[in-house]
């Protein structure tokens, strides 16, 4: 399809991607978490756009972070101090692990971006005061947003954010859902490939290719292989790692949904629309499928994960678990927990910003595959 060719474009070169953005006279904030109010920097006037770990060598960073901090970090780090992020206007940090609370103090004392914001969100969703609490930051987040960029974000600019970001969260959960009742019709590397480039791309063009690639799957259009293989969700933090979604087909496997921050926990959730828009904003970040660094319940988490196995008829779940990354590292146990209560196979993969060898991942994927 060919349509699949501008989302592989923009996920593969990012920056190059932010760099022509700059030059057409946008001006851009990066950001590092799915609980950033994306909505507020659209209506803004600027181009919220998702930062990543570095597919290089990390070696600048290290002059700041111990090795013990994950890769993400890390290696974002290392690209803002490389001068490869010199296309960004300003950066985002929404409080979630302890790294990245870090690495904002770090950010800000050794990096020159024109905008710099720290969005401290509540940890405990669970009680009126943390909505009332929530609400507020996100007010005072508008206001950074105006002062500090010279800019209005009336409240009808935030109702027309809020009708396009669930435009694309219905539509991106439409093809997730396309793709989990017929596997085959796209391959796991194509649903990467547009659920990055959806963090990355221009909101307004990303709902026009989004509806072209909805109406090619509707009319038959197929690129995945067709061998649908054993159903497994993939669980974690973020997945930077196309070749991981190849290499579990190659092994007879086949994701046919996640939890992760860069799949359907971006997406997952409506705004409701009408109201004060920041209050509705907020609900919507406090009620959506809530991550490990945030609190909602005692049992939260591990329902969520049944749930999403049981719903997709999902024969495991494969926890692809960023090194170093305290909050889904100690999250773990009690996922499996819940998964073994409810006789549902479980394997842990624990990553870098770089794979092991393939022959390695194939050996333990195929092995998971067989036990099912």
């Amino acid at each position: 399809m060919e349509v699949l060719s501008d989302f592989y474009r923009v996920a593969e070169n990012p920056y190059e991607y932010g760099r022509d953005l700059k030059k057409s006279g946008k001006r851009i904030l990066g950001y590092f978490c799915s609980y950033t109010p994306e909505e507020i920097i659209w209506a803004s006037g600027l181009h919220p756009m998702r930062l990543f770990g570095t597919a290089g060598d990390i070696t600048l960073a290290d002059s700041h972070l111990q090795p013990y901090c994950c890769s993400l970090v890390r290696g974002a780090l290392e690209e803002a101090l490389g001068g490869r992020l010199d296309f960004l206007n300003g950066t985002v940090f929404p409080h979630t692990c302890d790294s990245i609370q870090r690495l904002s103090d770090i950010w800000r004392l050794n990096t020159d971006f024109g905008f710099f914001a720290d969005v401290v969100l509540p940890v405990k969703l669970d009680t009126k005061s943390s909505r009332e609490y929530f609400a507020d930051v996100l007010k005072k987040f508008r206001l950074d947003l105006e002062r500090g960029l010279g800019t209005d974000i009336s409240d009808d600019k935030l109702s027309e954010a809020i009708g396009i970001y669930n435009e694309i969260r219905i539509s991106l959960k439409t093809i997730y859902d396309m793709r989990s009742k017929e596997p085959g019709i796209l391959s796991g590397r194509d649903l990467y490939a547009v659920t990055r480039a959806s963090m990355i791309m221009d909101r307004e063009d990303l709902l026009v290719k989004l509806s072209l690639l909805k109406e090619a799957l509707k009319k038959g259009g197929r690129s995945g292989t067709g061998n649908e293989g054993k159903r497994l969700v993939l669980a974690g933090s973020v997945c930077d790692h196309p070749d991981v979604y190849s290499i579990i087909e190659d092994s007879g496997g086949v994701v046919v949904w996640d939890d992760l921050c860069t799949g359907s926990r971006y997406f997952e959730g409506t705004i409701h629309e009408g109201g004060d828009p920041l209050e509705a904003i907020a609900a919507r970040y406090a009620e959506r499928l809530v991550c490990p660094a945030k609190h909602l319940s005692v049992t939260a988490r591990g329902d969520t994960i049944v749930r999403i196995a049981k719903e997709h008829s999902a024969d495991g779940v494969v926890f692809l678990l960023l090194k170093f990354c305290d909050p889904h590292d100690f999250d773990y146990p009690y996922l499996k927990e819940f998964l073994d209560r409810e006789n549902i196979p479980s394997m842990l993969l624990e990553v870098e910003d770089r794979l092991p060898s393939e022959g390695q991942l194939k050996t333990r994927f195929e092995t998971f595959v067989h036990m099912l």
